[in-house]
């Protein structure tokens, strides 16, 4: 089996079957992470140019990692030192990184739908490393990848995403995914950090965490961009804390096989505690190993490759 489309845009839409494709042929690349020698020859040949417009360091690194590990020729594009500091627009940039023959750009935008519009300009397979609030995809995968992992299933599990949802394009994509695969998804907030189109997306929404956190069995804790505090829509971090902070003492409405899961990065002691993080329930550094894993399966995949890799 193959992925239908040449490109990676966001989680909505896609089916069960292209979801466990990706999960199931990251397996196999995650057993080649733990050999001795780590590259595998699958993408020599191919170009990849890592086009990031906004600051990262996770995501850029886990996608080099995946990129190299498969021997791709990897470019990596910088805004900060690049043309586009001169005024030349981002289809011209990308139109001459295609002129220099690449084969797929992996793009993370502070605006949405960036992704889409240079589907529209290159021939390049494009992979969506995050724009604006939009989709977050590969960070949906791996989140999933991680609880299929613990759980064998994730149908039927109660997940819970906490914190800033309005403009958290990795809750879009946990939501999309989770949903797709079965589960039992609710988000909760602030008011003011919700979507105002969130009665639409078909899932639970609480105002009131400890309500929320009963009988869960997975927790996606949320980073709170701290800009929003000075935007009005928070009165405090303070007052967020107590509301919506993952505690210890919360931990005990969740059910006995629990797990905390984060993005990254954390702010620490705003909306997770420090004990949480690192406490036995935390899977946040194996969702750090999965990306390169997912990454690997994605690029594998979108470069032409069928079910699992050998």
């Amino acid at each position: 089996m193959k992925l239908k489309s040449k490109h990676l845009l966001g989680l909505e839409g896609m089916s069960r079957k292209e979801i466990n494709l990706i999960l199931d042929t990251a397996e196999t690349f995650k057993e080649i992470l733990s050999r001795p020698i780590r590259v595998v020859p699958t993408l020599r040949g191919v170009t990849v140019v890592n086009l990031f417009y906004e600051p990262s360091t996770r995501t850029r690194i886990s996608f080099e990692l995946a990129e190299k590990r498969l021997s791709a020729e990897v470019v990596n594009f910088s805004a900060a030192i690049s043309s586009s500091r001169k005024g030349e627009t981002l289809k011209d940039t990308v139109r001459n990184i295609e002129a220099m023959k690449t084969d797929m750009v992996v793009v993370r935008h502070q605006a949405s739908g960036v992704p889409y519009f240079l589907t529209q300009c290159l021939d390049s397979s494009i992979i969506n490393a995050g724009d604006g609030a939009h989709e977050h995809p590969t960070q949906g995968l791996l989140d999933l990848f991680t609880i299929r992992e613990k759980y064998k299933n994730v149908k039927g599990l109660k997940v819970v995403i906490v914190g800033d949802i309005k403009y958290s394009r990795v809750a879009r994509s946990d939501m999309w995914g989770l949903s797709i695969m079965g589960a039992d998804v609710s988000l909760c907030g602030p008011s003011t950090l919700l979507p105002v189109e969130i009665d639409k997306m078909g899932v639970k929404v609480y105002s009131d965490l400890n309500k929320a956190l009963v009988g869960a069995d997975v927790v996606i804790v949320l980073r709170i961009q701290l800009e929003r505090q000075k935007g009005g829509l928070l009165p405090s971090l303070r007052e967020y804390t107590n509301k919506f902070g993952i505690t210890k003492d919360r931990l005990k409405r969740l059910n006995e096989n629990f797990t905390i899961m984060h993005p990254g990065p954390i702010n620490r002691g705003v909306e997770i505690t420090p004990e949480v993080a690192d406490g036995p329930h935390s899977v946040i550094l194996d969702q750090v190993t999965n990306g390169v894993a997912i990454r690997m399966a994605v690029l594998y995949l979108l470069s032409g490759g069928e079910g699992k890799v050998e």
